[in-house]
């Protein structure tokens, strides 16, 4: 581990001098890379130095144990940072962990209604608000591709792009089945329905990750319609791609003209068509999948909303919270933040059996 750190901070110190060269300003590219990169490795840096300074303390300490006058305060200061040490050594071996390459991209959320009917579209409606308010609070960005709404204000199925900082490493774990368990407000007999929407995250990516064939592409435009089927506008400038070698269908129709919803679309398509061969290439059942906190398919149920005991519970971890009304209101950082310390636990148990 620490010549792998040694390595790391030898180039660290190299991005950090290329940085302080003004003639590396020239070419814009190449100062947005090398500032991410430091952006990337400076945690690890102030932890792995963090560990070089508790060591260096106890060595000055261990010299000073044969002074009677400092011999006392000498062997506090040891045991301080040697304490410190095993806290720092975790914290390095998870810093070292291999990163997920689509963890710094924006990602593109998928919501659509599932077992339930009416009642499974107005949660759809619930979960797009959920996440909007957690990217409210971050300060992200969200805007919506697509959409599909009830007359009764529940959502079919919608697509939103969301523009943040790290967005996908804080989304990625919310792919699956999402489970409801409630009485609907047409219900008579107070009877509790289980309805289930299902959330699809993808990473948004660009068109170095990944090229569409404009041959393999064919487009249909339509006109936009909102709730009842109710043309918004008169022009044909929705539009509808699909991808002939897959069959894989997008649709875009929020914005006015067609050329920005082609845009969209095609965003859309190859961040869904990135993801599937993303997904052929690790394999379903890989370790690595299986290490994301469950297998990561769309058709495992991750999670259960139920509204008569106030609870929420994500079944891949066992984490049960009674605060239903706060999750939905987009506070869901302690839930990410439990799936995201059970993937670096996962992760370090299976590097360690390849040790």
């Amino acid at each position: 581990m620490l010549d792998k750190l040694k390595t790391i901070e030898q180039r660290y110190q190299e991005v950090e001098a290329r940085l302080a060269d003004p003639a590396t300003y020239d070419d814009h590219a190449l100062a947005a890379r090398l500032n991410q990169e430091q952006k990337e490795l400076s945690p690890l840096m102030e932890a792995y130095r963090a560990y070089e300074k508790a060591q260096a303390d106890m060595a000055q300490a261990q010299e000073l144990f044969s002074d009677p006058e400092l011999s006392e305060m000498a062997r506090e200061e040891y045991a301080q940072a040697k304490a410190a040490l095993p806290e720092l050594e975790e914290r390095l071996k998870v810093l070292l962990l291999p990163r997920d390459p689509n963890d710094g991209k924006n990602v593109i959320v998928e919501i659509r209604a599932g077992v339930g009917g009416e009642e499974a579209a107005l949660f759809a409606h619930s979960l797009y608000r959920m996440y909007s308010m957690y990217a409210e609070g971050r300060r992200w960005g969200v805007e919506v591709d697509s959409a599909s709404e009830t007359e009764l204000g529940g959502i079919k199925e919608i697509s939103f792009t969301v523009d943040g900082d790290r967005a996908y490493s804080r989304l990625k774990f919310e792919s699956g089945v999402h489970r409801v368990q409630r009485v609907p407000e047409t219900e008579s007999g107070g009877r509790i329905h289980t309805s289930t929407v299902t959330v699809a995250v993808l990473p948004e990516v660009d068109e170095v990750d990944f090229a569409l064939n404009p041959a393999d592409i064919e487009m249909q435009v339509f006109r936009s319609s909102g709730a009842g089927g109710q043309h918004v506008n008169k022009t044909s400038s929705a539009v509808r791609l699909i991808h002939k070698p897959t069959g894989t269908v997008v649709e875009c129709q929020q914005e006015r003209s067609q050329f920005q919803n082609r845009d969209k679309a095609m965003r859309i398509l190859a961040s869904r068509l990135y993801e599937a061969e993303q997904e052929k290439i690790a394999g379903e059942f890989t370790a690595e999948r299986r290490s994301q906190v469950g297998t990561g398919m769309r058709n495992e149920r991750i999670r259960t909303y139920n509204f008569p005991q106030g609870r929420v519970t994500d079944h891949r971890i066992g984490l049960t919270l009674y605060k239903l009304d706060q999750v939905l209101d987009g506070d869901l950082d302690e839930i990410i933040d439990a799936l995201t310390l059970a993937n670096q636990a996962e992760k370090l148990r299976a590097s360690a059996e390849e040790a």
